[in-house]
């Protein structure tokens, strides 16, 4: 066979395998030979350096006291924590000794010279930063991070709302946009000032209560959001509150009990039972955290509007609104111009800002069109705010006003009140011209009107804009002369809104009768091209001024 190794035969190791295992066996005893040799070593050296015999203790203490006795005491201990020696190259201007303190190395500085001497010698200083004056106004008593706060607490329980472009831009060359703060549950923007007081009392007022005395939107809000947060809340107002504000209030779950003739018997049966019982009694102040939630609507504003360049916001009862959203407004940006506006009958504002002082003449007076006017929400706090932070404050007719609430309804389909219509109506009268081309916030803060008197003032705002007339002609008491008269206005395309007629009362001839007309026309100039047109039909014409 070729193969001398049978199959299934044993296999030989290879004959050189024995003298490879004993030189690696060699090696291994040298390793660890060298490991144990390196060990010991450094064992040694550590021992050395922790040597802890009393005589060597001994023998670096008198060290040490013979050279504190010479050059001073050298405050340091052994055990404590290594401070980093100072580098001798940095020394190199004066005379250097070394010390051998413990584990580490000091160096003395011996320098010559009078004190005196060495501040004169002294490296020149740096140029001082010139630091520039903030632009941002200081406000100490309400500051940017209360309104933020505000903000973060209140925001699961008021809306968002909305801050759209208008429609009405294009009447008057401004770029309007609404903050539309009557989207609120209560219809006005007092929920945000209202919640976040109400949300920081502690737990042993909330279950006590609170009372409130007043009829007006804050009345409201204080009771839903009570309501919401299971706190008792009770609510005194007048007898001659409107019964639609009553029922409104107890709706949204607070006890309402109706209390003498004025406002101020009200608030004294009010805070009678307050003393009582235990109850917080609750008004609309101007208190840091009031405000703080109010201001919330400036912060809004800013984020949902860019560039922008003015806002605009009521004044007098709404005057907290108008200083916690600027104390917002200017922290974020200074160039933001702040305007407030209130009634001409009423500049509560504006004569404060002159006497320097808040006037008690309007206080606890509500009117029937502008609320609340005056009272502890327009305090020394808020007055010393909107001195600081407010532009302009400006006053508008109350035809301003109304025109304002038919402009809102007709173009946004929005039924604001007074309050909320006064920021529009600075915009209507034409006292702010130098706003044209510019981006206008105007902030609708409440819609709470009565349906009764928003009819009424509906109907005034179409007199004014010349779009609902009355005349009366002295016509002949004759068959069809009557019908003459209605194909002379038909012609006109005019609609008649009502008709009367009158022959008993007159100084007229007997056969004569006075026929009065209530029409509605598109505009100005169709009411004066009517006026025309009947003036040369009928030479006794009385046209109904305004």
């Amino acid at each position: 066979m070729g193969n001398d190794r049978a199959l299934g035969a044993p296999l030989y190791p290879d004959p050189l395998l024995p003298p490879l295992r004993a030189v690696v066996a060699c090696l291994l005893h040298i390793a660890v030979f060298v490991i144990a040799v390196i060990y010991s070593f450094v064992q040694g050296l550590v021992f050395h350096k922790n040597d802890g015999s009393p005589d060597k203790r001994q023998h670096a203490a008198e060290k040490n006291k013979t050279r504190s006795q010479k050059n001073g005491p050298v405050q340091s201990d052994p055990n404590g924590p290594c401070v980093p020696p100072i580098h001798p190259e940095r020394l190199k201007d004066f005379v250097e000794d070394e010390y051998i303190n413990g584990n580490f190395t000091t160096w003395e500085m011996k320098i010559s010279g009078t004190p005196e001497q060495l501040l004169t010698d002294a490296v020149e200083p740096l140029a001082s930063k010139v630091r520039k004056p903030s632009v941002r106004p200081k406000n100490e008593f309400l500051r940017f991070e209360d309104i933020s706060a505000a903000a973060f607490k209140i925001q699961s329980g008021v809306q968002k709302t909305p801050c759209m472009y208008s429609r009405i831009s294009k009447q008057y060359g401004i770029d309007i946009y609404l903050k539309k703060e009557y989207l609120q549950y209560t219809g006005s923007v007092k929920e945000r000032g209202v919640l976040y007081l109400l949300s920081s009392l502690n737990e042993d007022q909330q279950r006590k209560g609170v009372i409130v005395a007043t009829d007006s939107n804050f009345a409201m809000a204080v009771a839903y959001h009570a309501s919401e947060l299971q706190i008792p809340v009770f609510v005194i107002m007048s007898a001659g509150t409107s019964p639609n504000r009553v029922k409104m209030c107890r709706d949204y779950g607070a006890m309402v009990i109706l209390f003498g003739p004025t406002a101020r018997d009200a608030q004294s049966h009010a805070r009678r039972l307050a003393q009582e019982n235990g109850y917080l009694y609750i008004e609309e102040e101007d208190s840091a955290g009031y405000l703080a939630g109010l201001g919330t609507v400036g912060l809004e504003i800013y984020e949902q509007v860019p560039n922008l360049d003015t806002v605009i916001f009521p004044a007098g009862g709404h005057c907290g609104l108008l200083a916690g959203s600027a104390a917002a407004l200017k922290y974020l940006n200074p160039k933001i111009t702040v305007i407030g506006v209130e009634s001409e009958k009423f500049p509560i504002v504006q004569q404060a800002l002159k006497t320097g002082h808040c006037l008690t003449e309007h206080d606890y007076l509500t009117h029937p069109l502008y609320g609340e006017l005056g009272g502890p929400s327009f305090g020394t706090n808020t007055l010393k705010l909107t001195k600081k932070l407010i532009d302009k404050v400006i006053s508008v007719r109350e035809e301003d006003v109304l025109l304002s609430m038919l402009r809102l309804v007709e173009c946004e389909r929005v039924t604001a009140d007074a309050e909320g219509a006064m920021g529009l109506a600075a915009i209507i009268s034409g006292a702010l011209p130098y706003l044209k081309g510019k981006r206008v916030a105007v902030v609708v803060c409440s819609g709470n009107l009565p349906l009764p008197l928003l009819r009424h003032c509906l109907d005034r705002a179409l007199v004014l804009d010349y779009r609902v007339c009355k005349f009366s002609v002295i016509l002949p008491d004759f068959p069809g002369e009557i019908t003459k008269l209605l194909e002379a206005i038909g012609r006109e395309e005019v609609r008649v809104l009502d008709m009367h007629k009158e022959n008993v009362f007159l100084i007229n001839d007997l056969f004569t009768l006075e026929v009065t007309c209530l029409v509605e026309t598109r505009e100005r100039s169709h009411s004066l091209q009517l006026r025309t047109a009947l003036a040369e039909r009928y030479s006794n014409l009385k046209w109904i001024e305004q």
